[in-house]
């Protein structure tokens, strides 16, 4: 019986991948590099800032000592396309209202730093329908390594087969399998509806592990 859901926060509740893009390759630009939109998507997608200079350090030696910098210029460019972008949508706010209503325990868990996800969740209007949010700050291995979620999971005190989990790239669908918990695999913010939920928890309903895609749960819905 599932009881909780455990969402990703860039690509599945807030449509932030673009900013993300933007915001590094604006501060990479400063000193002379780029990061093609393939290559973010296909390698980068889902990793934490940290983790993106350190490969881009070993394949194609941008200095290390530059990494605090970038990172620091790279959260300011975040922050402002949140404040101008970041909106909420009502299929969200009134998914998680109605699963909170109905009992479900609702948590976060994210590759961003805290500090972008307390105002996304803000900005979007999600924060009063979560019981929590865990960020890369809250662990020491970030996705795909599944301890966020294996923190979040044992916060709740729940066992992975009581745990939904939403993804949407191959790192954070690599944690929450890992994780051992039953995960929905989203292509979009607009996939992340109540009916969609309900459907894959009813679905997951007394099995140990199931993993489903957006396609196999409702091919005529897209």
């Amino acid at each position: 019986m599932i009881k909780a859901v455990i969402f990703d926060m860039d690509g599945v509740l807030i449509d932030a991948k673009e900013w993300h893009y933007e915001a590094l390759n604006k501060s990479l630009a400063l000193f002379g590099y780029q990061i093609s939109r393939y290559d973010h998507m296909v390698t980068y997608d889902g990793l934490p800032t940290r983790k993106k200079l350190k490969m881009l350090t070993l394949e194609r030696g941008l200095p290390e000592e530059l990494h605090p910098f970038i990172s620091e210029i790279k959260q300011k460019y975040t922050i402002d396309c949140i404040h101008r972008l970041c909106k909420p949508m009502f299929c969200h706010e009134y998914a998680l209202a109605k699963l909170q209503q109905e009992g479900y325990r609702l948590a976060v868990c994210s590759n961003a730093v805290r500090n972008s996800c307390t105002l996304m969740l803000e900005k979007a209007g999600l924060l009063p329908f979560l019981e929590f949010f865990l960020s890369n700050e809250d662990v020491a291995k970030p996705k795909p390594d599944p301890e966020i979620y294996t923190t979040a999971m044992s916060r709740l005190g729940l066992a992975p087969k009581e745990c939904l989990i939403l993804e949407d790239n191959e790192h954070g669908v690599k944690a929450a399998i890992a994780a051992g918990a039953n995960v929905f695999i989203v292509k979009t913010v607009a996939d992340v509806t109540y009916e969609h939920l309900k459907r894959q928890i009813d679905r997951f309903a007394g099995k140990e592990q199931h993993v489903e895609h957006t396609e196999l749960a409702d091919p005529v819905g897209r």
